[in-house]
């Protein structure tokens, strides 16, 4: 019984690197996303953290009700441990029940920039997410199909989506020749940490690569420099929510933007 806060302790580190090696690994290639965010979070991690809670709590109650005292310690980082993680679970479920389900996102709902034939085809070569009609009710389309069945969203499209949900994603006006614009956008993509940005200043756009802390989660980004005004689409490859990470990006890059603009 002496030894059960350290037992608790070396389960409760397990779990710790199960859950950096789930978070990362897709990161680093060692594991797919699937099986990274869908078996080992969703499907596993909750129940090894149960069971690591579990463990830490007897193990706590006991060394504090029979001794040893000295390995208190242990019991309460082992119980620390789990409950962060579950926090972090938490917070999760919470921001993704905060924002609206989609993981395609632009500026202009009416006409959404286009991505070049070179990157739709990387799209397609790697089974990412289709590039869907903003004007579609997602309840029409196949990924949303299921998972809006009874929801209010089911009859609302993109274009609706996005402008109810996030506003304030507006079009950027410039009054700058327009090849010294697309400079500009490629450096501002730049200054937030895109990368492969690729510039066609006959065609006015600028394209950039997003890949996100946890998971490796990769986006394509495409500006639209047209007529005296920069529209932005950040579409995710893979998953159907982003957790709003879509449109805090192009939050990001208008402001970067814009910061380049008044140099």
């Amino acid at each position: 019984m002496a030894k059960l806060p350290k037992y608790a302790l070396w389960l409760a580190l397990a779990l710790l690197l199960w859950f950096a090696v789930a978070i990362f690994g897709p990161k680093f290639g060692v594991i797919d996303w699937q099986t990274g965010l869908g078996t080992m979070v969703r499907t596993a991690g909750p129940i090894f953290i149960g069971v690591t809670a579990l463990l830490a709590l007897v193990a706590l109650v006991l060394v504090l009700w029979k001794g040893p005292r000295p390995q208190w310690w242990k019991a309460a980082l082992a119980l620390a441990i789990p409950a962060a993680l579950m926090a972090g679970l938490a917070w999760v479920a919470d921001r993704a029940a905060s924002v609206p389900p989609i993981h395609d996102v632009s500026t202009d709902t009416a006409n959404p920039p286009s991505f070049s034939a070179a990157t739709i085809a990387q799209r397609e070569e790697m089974g990412a997410n289709p590039l869907n009609d903003y004007q579609t009710p997602l309840g029409q389309l196949e990924p949303w199909q299921e998972a809006l069945a009874d929801s209010p969203l089911a009859g609302k499209s993109h274009a609706r989506v996005i402008g109810e949900s996030f506003p304030e994603l507006q079009p950027i006006p410039f009054d700058i020749p327009r090849d010294q614009a697309i400079a500009r956008v490629s450096a501002a993509m730049s200054d937030i940490g895109l990368t492969d940005i690729r510039s066609d200043v006959q065609a006015g756009t600028v394209e950039g690569t997003a890949e996100t802390f946890a998971f490796g989660f990769k986006d394509d980004v495409v500006a639209r420099v047209q007529d005296g005004v920069i529209d932005l689409r950040s579409v995710s490859r893979v998953g159907l929510s982003d957790l709003g990470y879509n449109a805090a990006r192009l939050r990001e890059l208008s402001d970067a933007i814009e910061a380049r603009l008044n140099d």
